[in-house]
């Protein structure tokens, strides 16, 4: 991890992780299936509403309402919170928040916590540094489930683990889940039902018997401090209700002005993200409650690079994700590398978009780039978050951080410089045809020489013609002067 979390150290660039992603058959088929699934399905459910897209306006103004008065909702959310009993922190960074979570896990004297599935606990490695104080972290989510056994990385928003079948799943659990608790049944199948049940058999005595549960927070409303998650599993449920100590870890941009916001977003986030018309869960609680529920509440609002991108007008609109995963789902590069190629905790568009704000362009200069440009994210997005924008505006920022001598941008100043000149650019497309057309195959060109081979490594290079238009243009204009072109 980085110094703020998010990006894996030592992962390849996006261009070297994906070539090798690529390869992987098993993986891309994988990945092609359920993507295609959870596609079809989101268009399907919000093809049933007529204001889908009065919806989708409504979010992106509420957040970006919310983004030009942050500060001012984060305080009334810190007054409300604490008006009902619980305890708002805040943590400026990754290595803050995990201080302060892991003090307030030693403050209760176990060493054991639940967890609800939650982006904001990954991105600053949180079950990493619980580890290495002496206290061990279970993941409840299923898919989370499934990657903390393989000793994984996530790889996608909402399913992460995308990238395994259910042979793959049945192997795991019969081989690792004695290590973590109760062993996996004799016998095991790669049935979906028999998978489940497996998992809710080695979670069971961990939800009756745990203290202390950590969650994230899909939204959070500052006028009555209310916080919300959102699940399938009912996983969530059980870690929300049942220890007597709960620490929410929460992004500040997924605060909402009022309560009456979430009117607008759980019509948009399970149809985006799961293709349901409601999620199976919804968890609300407002602080503590004598004898229900948890009886100490903390909430740690976490910034860790946020208001850095706050400051940014334009990439700012990255921070309006509620991490439905539509872009991804929709994403033809995604579909084809997974979410490991992005070294990140957040993949596929969003992650290419939100990462080099949260690290720094200089810290993940690569990501700008993992994208076609196709625009598909933007028309997905259920808060209209212009990803393509905002990807074009980020390569900008990591040339100018090179100081304009990327390669490309030394390929642009001799384009210009070029084009500038009709007499060089007669000659360079003389050239070109001559020198194409003794390389060409079958009308298209193999591997380009020296640094030109980045472009032919993944594209088809077309012959140049026998003629430019220049040429053409002389050539006929000479023939027929009084015709017009």
């Amino acid at each position: 991890m980085s110094d703020r979390g998010v990006v894996w150290l030592g992962a390849p660039s996006f261009p070297d992780a994906a070539r090798e992603a690529l390869k992987d058959e098993r993986l891309r088929a994988n990945l092609r299936r359920a993507t295609g699934t959870i596609r079809d399905k989101r268009l399907a459910v919000a093809s049933e509403l007529d204001d889908w897209e009065e919806l989708r306006d409504a979010a992106a103004a509420i957040k970006r309402r919310t983004a030009r008065h942050l500060d001012r909702y984060l305080l009334q959310l810190e007054e409300s919170v604490t008006a009902a009993g619980g305890t708002v922190h805040w943590a400026a960074d990754a290595a803050e928040a995990n201080r302060i979570v892991t003090e307030l896990v030693r403050a209760t004297g176990e060493t054991e916590v639940v967890k609800v599935k939650s982006m904001a606990t990954q991105e600053i490695g949180l079950n990493e540094h619980l580890a290495e104080h002496g206290i061990t972290a279970y993941e409840t989510d299923l898919a989370e489930l499934i990657v903390q056994l393989g000793d994984d990385r996530p790889s996608h928003i909402l399913v992460p683990a995308i990238h395994k079948n259910r042979t793959e799943i049945r192997d795991l659990f019969a081989a690792e889940m004695g290590h973590w608790g109760r062993p996996a049944p004799e016998g095991l199948t790669d049935d979906p039902r028999a998978l489940a049940e497996a998992a809710r058999l080695h979670l069971r005595k961990k939800f009756l018997t745990a203290k202390v549960a950590v969650s994230g927070a899909n939204f959070a409303c500052a006028d009555t401090g209310t916080v919300l998650v959102v699940e399938s599993e009912g996983n969530g449920r059980m870690c929300l209700t049942l220890p007597e100590t709960l620490i929410t870890v929460m992004g500040i941009e997924k605060v909402v002005p009022t309560w009456q916001d979430l009117e607008v977003f759980l019509q948009l986030l399970p149809r985006s993200s799961t293709g349901e018309r409601m999620n199976p869960y919804t968890s609300t609680w407002t602080g503590t409650t004598d004898g229900d529920g948890p009886q100490d509440f903390h909430l740690v609002l976490l910034d860790n690079g946020r208001t850095d991108t706050l400051a940014d007008t334009v990439g700012r609109q990255a921070l309006a994700c509620i991490r439905c995963s539509a872009c991804l789902n929709v994403c033809p590069v995604f579909e084809r590398t997974g979410g490991h190629a992005y070294g990140s905790v957040y993949p596929g568009p969003i992650g290419a978009v939100l990462t080099p704000q949260l690290v720094g362009v200089e810290n993940a200069a690569s990501l700008p780039f993992a994208s076609t440009l196709c625009g598909a994210c933007y028309d997905a997005c259920p808060v209209k978050i212009n990803i393509p924008e905002v990807l074009a505006h980020l390569r900008a920022e990591v040339v100018e951080a090179k100081g304009g001598r990327t390669a490309e941008a030394l390929a642009m100043k001799a384009a210009a410089k070029l084009l500038d000149s009709p007499r060089l650019l007669g000659a360079a497309q003389k050239a070109a045809s001559l020198g194409g057309r003794a390389l060409a195959r079958d009308g298209h060109i193999g591997r380009l020489p020296g640094p030109l081979s980045g472009w032919s490594d993944t594209r088809d290079t077309p012959a140049p013609p026998a003629e430019s238009f220049r040429a053409w243009w002389r050539r006929t204009r000479e023939q027929a002067p009084d015709e017009q072109p």
